[in-house]
């Protein structure tokens, strides 16, 4: 059996199957009818038995006393009172009978028709009292003496047990019937009702198993098309047949997948307008925005000769110009992440070695305290490295101010990077933004150095590298912590990987613009 069918059969046992749940609430709404039914079946016939047997034979003792025990002497010897006990038995009557007669002086006399079968040890004391009882007579009760009876076991057999006797001074006679044949025409009975109700019960499994299979193959089909809408499959729909409850909501679900397919493709529409606008717009403003920094590099040189007046606005127009420059070459970056042209060249490096270069490239050695063993190598792109690092140490220098510590160590097949600052810590509600593009954690300073999206590449590069940055607060309250986790085996990376540097076109920010890339923070 394959694993397939096997966790098909075990989420079918599952008690949160509805499938089960379904079968065990008709079985048990079936035991529960077939149950009653069959008890008070069993009741009724029971009843029904032993009244007819029991109304049978007192009817037939009565008449048999009437008839012959009423016809004996005042005091009879025990040889008539035998004679006469086995002739009110004669005619097969199937039980036995036992009469006592009063002589006229000493003890009662007692005689049966089958003495090894039945005595007067037989009789209950509580029948024989209420027997022997004179009743008053009355308007409701015309004769003192009555016929009683009483069912009682002898043996673990079933007996009923009569007795009356003759108004006016003739012997008491009492009656005794086995009702073991009863009992087992009732035995037998029950085991009846019993197979009736199992095949009952299997029944009504049956047709609850071909009902739940009616009612939750529609589910069934309603769950898989929901699971696919959820993998991205927004093409999926149900086939609608019927009236009924589930029809109306398969055709609910396709209209809903139907809107939310026009919906996300109107989104795509426009995220991909939007994608090609920020990209051709970036390309366009590269041209003059290379002839500006040029003029701007020339004004740079020649600011100490100029006006004192002119000064000020010359050393803006070049920060400005800059600043434009490095926010035109994160947008291409950003567009070649959306666009997924992004390329990730490997090299295997001295994770130390590139830290410190990174540091020392953007002067940041006095500011920085670098813990970070030599030897410690990974396989992975040492431009894209350089990207991420800048933004987390100058992120943590403009907002946390120095000394800022950066640690690298290895851990379980990763390696971890951390960047950690002595500032006032990032607000609760900012920390899951932090990443986000454009992102500014005060909505009244809108305009500063940054450009909003340096955090955002750097999340990026991460993720190309398989890798992930994650933000919090240190546990004592004194500034914030960044942590860069890279794996060691480039493996575990997306498919980016390149060559060579020639599709990234001279595009890709690096050189002096990414000395600029480390302000984009959020604190």
């Amino acid at each position: 059996m394959s694993s397939a069918a096997k966790r098909a059969i075990l989420a079918g046992l599952r008690w949160t199957s509805l499938r089960l749940r379904l079968v065990v609430v008709f079985a048990l709404v079936a035991l529960t009818a077939a149950v009653s039914a069959s008890g008070i079946a069993y009741w009724l016939n029971r009843e029904a038995v032993l009244t007819r047997t029991q109304d049978s034979a007192l009817g037939d003792f009565r008449q048999e006393m009437q008839n012959r025990a009423a016809a004996l002497p005042l005091h009879p010897t025990v040889g008539e009172l035998r004679n006469t006990a086995e002739q009110m038995t004669d005619s097969d009557a199937g039980y036995s009978v036992l009469l006592i007669a009063e002589p006229a002086a000493g003890k009662p006399l007692v005689a049966t028709s089958e003495p090894e079968n039945f005595t007067l040890a037989d009789v209950p004391q509580r029948l024989q009292d209420a027997v022997n009882e004179r009743q008053d007579v009355s308007a409701g009760n015309s004769v003192p003496y009555h016929l009683y009876w009483q069912r009682t076991q002898r043996r673990g057999k079933p007996y009923l047990v009569g007795g009356t006797r003759i108004i006016g001074g003739g012997p008491t006679g009492y009656v005794f019937k086995s009702l073991d044949q009863e009992r087992q025409d009732l035995n037998s009975l029950a085991w009846s009702l019993g197979i009736a109700t199992a095949l009952a019960l299997v029944g009504s499994a049956l047709l609850a198993q071909a009902a739940a299979t009616t009612v939750l193959k529609p589910v069934h089909r309603l769950g898989e098309a929901a699971r696919r809408l959820g993998e991205g499959k927004l093409d999926t729909r149900l086939r609608v047949s019927g009236t009924d409850e589930l029809a109306e909501l398969a055709r609910t679900f396709n209209k809903t997948a139907a809107s939310l397919e026009k919906k996300v493709a109107d989104m795509s529409a426009r995220e991909e307008s939007s994608r090609r606008f920020v990209a051709d717009m970036s390309h366009e403003l590269r041209t003059p925005l290379t002839a500006l920094t040029a003029v701007t590099e020339v004004l740079e040189d020649e600011v100490d000769s100029l006006d004192p007046m002119i000064a000020p606005a010359v050393n803006l127009v070049v920060s400005e110009t800059r600043r434009l420059g490095d926010l035109v070459e994160n947008l291409m970056e950003v567009t070649r992440f959306d666009a997924g042209t992004a390329k990730v060249v490997l090299d295997t490096v001295d994770v130390a070695d590139q830290v410190t270069a990174c540091i020392d490239a953007r002067a940041w050695l006095d500011a920085v305290d670098l813990d970070a063993e030599r030897g410690i190598m990974v396989r992975l792109d040492p431009r894209r490295l350089d990207v991420i690092l800048a933004n987390l140490i100058g992120n943590a220098l403009k907002h946390g101010g120095s000394p800022v510590r950066v640690s690298v160590r290895p851990a379980d097949g990763e390696l971890l990077i951390e960047v950690r600052d002595h500032g006032p810590g990032i607000p609760e509600d900012v920390l899951p933004h932090v990443f986000d593009r454009f992102y500014k954690a005060s909505a009244s300073r809108p305009r500063s150095e940054g450009s909003g999206l340096g955090l955002s590449i750097a999340m990026e590069n991460a993720h190309i590298h398989g890798g992930d940055i994650t933000a919090a607060n240190s546990p004592d309250g004194d500034g914030a912590v960044f942590v860069l986790r890279l794996p060691r085996d480039p493996s575990d990376a997306k498919d980016y990987y390149a060559q060579d540097d020639a599709d990234d076109d001279g595009d890709t920010p690096g050189g002096e613009q990414l000395r600029d890339r480390g302000e984009e923070g959020a604190q």
